[in-house]
């Protein structure tokens, strides 16, 4: 009897940047503002490209919105991403130690400042705040694993 065989491996890709703004913290925060501005970028050509395709229209116009939508997206997470590595990277150097406390507070001070930019009320910033507290912790503890 015949067999066949598939054999594979996933390698996730690296991709370094490095920009010297002459200070660490500079650093970081630019180095994380590129990546996730660069995934959020990324994120959205996907849905508009699939969007045009299932629509089957194809016009200057939904390109230009594709853009703008691109831009938005990619600032937006992008800065918020700059806040959190600042954050964590102050907490970092304050505490004199590198551990999952700084991604807590830095999460949880980057929730609580994007919440507080959105005008929101005490209550949502506090919300926000944990929940930002409690990703950055989560996936701090999903790094250890690998």
């Amino acid at each position: 009897m015949p067999r066949s065989r598939f054999a594979g491996s996933l390698i996730s890709p690296k991709v370094d940047v490095c920009i010297d703004m002459g200070n660490p913290f500079l650093n970081h925060t630019v180095d994380a503002f590129l990546k996730i501005g660069t995934v959020a970028a990324t994120k959205i050509v996907a849905e508009e490209t699939y969007g045009m395709v299932t629509r089957g229209s194809v016009s200057s116009h939904n390109f230009e919105k594709s853009l703008k939508k691109m831009c938005k997206e990619g600032a937006y997470w992008g800065t918020v991403a700059g806040v959190y590595a600042g954050m964590e990277y102050g907490a970092e150097r304050i505490r004199g130690t590198k551990d999952w406390k700084n991604a807590m507070i830095g999460g949880a001070l980057t929730g609580a400042l994007v919440s507080a930019a959105c005008n929101n009320n005490r209550d949502k910033i506090v919300m926000d705040a944990i929940t930002g507290g409690a990703v950055a912790t989560a996936s701090e503890f999903l790094n250890y694993l690998t």
